[in-house]
């Protein structure tokens, strides 16, 4: 395991360097460190090593692997970076620390919904969908300024930052320029954006927290 940690620190330093490079203060990125698909032996030299964000797109497989390190490591923030289905709101709400990928009417109101009940507010991020790709979740760029108002003022759900991921096929930099735009004029502060391909040209363009999986644990 020893890889993974070198690869750890590797990419810490690459952050470190991009922030400089775009004059930008250190510390300013927060490393998600993407842990789908890997499992708790695979993540635990990485939180011993001090990394305590972390990113999972499935709601069940987070049950699985993440409440026992929560409980050994209670500083850990758990990000879900995965399509939110509706009937997964509570659980999402019940584990998560942040949820980025708010997109649509239904979600928003769950995800109140729970808020209320739980009494548990994770951060909420709304996801993008800046190259209009059909497949692809995420709202698309023209509705989502009055989608992030929307989801303030009617759902009473308090909108932190916006998070894309933009076609594997095209030059992401457009895309992160899209969003840092969209994200100002809809007065939230955050942006996750940049995954291991490209997360220091997002650093560039103003990305808050980036999303680096494969660079860190390998490929699954």
């Amino acid at each position: 395991m020893g890889d993974t940690v070198q690869q750890f620190f590797a990419v810490k330093a690459k952050i470190a360097a991009a922030e400089q490079e775009a004059r930008r203060e250190a510390g300013a990125v927060t490393l998600v460190a993407v842990s789908k698909t890997f499992d708790a032996a695979d993540i635990r030299p990485v939180i011993e090593a001090g990394q305590r964000v972390f990113g999972e797109n499935r709601v069940q497989e987070a049950q699985a692997k993440w409440p026992d390190q929560k409980q050994a490591f209670p500083d850990i923030e758990l990000h879900l970076i995965g399509p939110l289905q509706s009937n997964k709101t509570k659980e999402a709400v019940a584990l998560f620390d942040v949820i980025e990928t708010i997109d649509r009417e239904k979600i928003a109101a769950e995800l109140a919904k729970e808020i209320a009940r739980q009494g548990r507010a994770p951060k909420l991020y709304v996801q993008v969908n800046t190259g209009s790709e059909p497949q692809k979740a995420g709202i698309e760029p023209r509705a989502a300024i009055a989608f992030v108002a929307r989801c303030r003022d009617v759902h009473g759900l308090a909108i932190e930052g916006l998070m894309c991921i933009p076609p594997a096929d095209e030059n992401p930099g457009p895309h992160f320029a899209l969003l840092e735009k969209l994200a100002r004029e809809a007065g939230v502060a955050k942006l996750s954006m940049g995954m291991s391909g490209d997360y220091e040209t997002a650093i560039a363009f103003g990305a808050t927290s980036v999303r680096v999986g494969s660079a860190i644990f390998g490929s699954r």
